[in-house]
């Protein structure tokens, strides 16, 4: 197995437990909001980590040992270093505390340079935006055709629930498939099985955890939402979430915050469905609205702090310190 560094394994084992803990909400919010009365926890894991694993093995066998699905085409591999792990460090202290921030963007900052910082940046923002407004257009007609506030038909339930899984599994894999990158920037671009096998431990006691918290402070941005606990709503924002999700990954192979497509996602419905209801006052939507895109900016404003320290502060302070003692030597 190969040989990993102390900090290698400690932004490892941080941007792990953060990624999921983070911004898999994103994806299982829902599905953990209208079944954690009905299964278990322990039932849920079970089910959440057969995609994992799948996905990560799938991953790793079809693309030579990498995980990252080719996210990081564009982020060369570096020895890690001390300010590398303080990313998925900061993250983890977010996500104890409930802010969303994107994953993405505070992790891979560390690591990216400006130009592709840039087209992240732009890509997450085209996400957000075509988000919202699909949400908003889609939300618009589905609050017409029916209540989803009113109980489903005793003899829909259990059609509406596969269908809820189906369209979580596929969602959850889309996911895994984008964000693993998040991950494996700490790992070697090509994995032993030894590593994989740690990898996947890991992840799946992550999980578990998460799930056993029934979703942590960040579930409570699900929860807050209009009608999010019920089988028929869940299931719809997640084939909404699914299908926008799946076009940006097929895209390009440029990492995007899929944090910031979410929570888009979750401003168009709530939007769409005070306009058609009329019952709800925009000023009780729009400060949630508000807080959400809040917590995107205070993640987004980490992030750049930390590639600017990074650039212009650390690394100039460290090659001069090398000079120095190079200098030293030679005398």
């Amino acid at each position: 197995m190969e040989v990993m560094s102390i900090w290698m394994l400690i932004g490892f084992l941080f941007a792990a437990y953060a990624v999921i803990a983070n911004d898999s909400v994103q994806t299982l919010g829902t599905w953990i909001a209208s079944n954690n009365e009905r299964f278990s926890w322990q039932t849920m894991w079970i089910a959440a980590s057969s995609v994992l694993l799948w996905a990560l093995w799938y991953g790793w066998y079809y693309n030579g040992g990498d995980i990252s699905y080719g996210r990081l085409n564009k982020i060369p591999w570096q020895e890690i270093q001390w300010y590398h792990a303080c990313a998925p460090g900061v993250l983890l202290l977010l996500t104890r505390v409930g802010v969303p921030v994107s994953t993405s963007f505070l992790v891979l900052s560390a690591f990216a340079s400006s130009f592709v910082l840039e087209k992240m940046l732009m890509k997450s923002m085209l996400g957000y935006a075509v988000a919202a407004v699909a949400a908003y257009a889609i939300w618009m007609i589905v609050s017409r055709l029916l209540d989803e506030a009113k109980p489903v038909k005793e003899n829909h339930k259990n059609y509406w629930r596969i269908g809820q899984w189906v369209t979580t599994g596929f969602l959850w894999w889309t996911w895994l498939s984008h964000d693993m990158a998040n991950i494996a920037v700490f790992l070697p671009r090509e994995l032993s099985v030894e590593l994989m096998l740690m990898i996947s431990v890991v992840f799946v006691a992550g999980l578990g955890f998460m799930l056993r918290e029934g979703g942590g402070k960040i579930q409570q941005i699900v929860l807050e939402k209009h009608n999010t606990r019920y089988v028929r709503s869940a299931t719809i924002i997640d084939l909404v979430y699914f299908l926008i999700l799946y076009f940006f990954k097929e895209l390009n192979d440029i990492p995007m915050s899929t944090t910031w497509v979410f929570v888009g996602l979750l401003c168009g419905r709530e939007l769409a469905m005070a306009t058609v209801n009329g019952k709800e006052k925009f000023k009780v939507v729009f400060p949630l609205i508000g807080k959400d895109f809040l917590k995107m900016m205070v993640g987004l404003a980490a992030s750049l702090a930390i590639v600017l320290s990074i650039h212009y502060v650390i690394v100039p302070l460290e090659e001069a310190q090398k000079e120095i003692e190079v200098e030293n030597i030679s005398q």
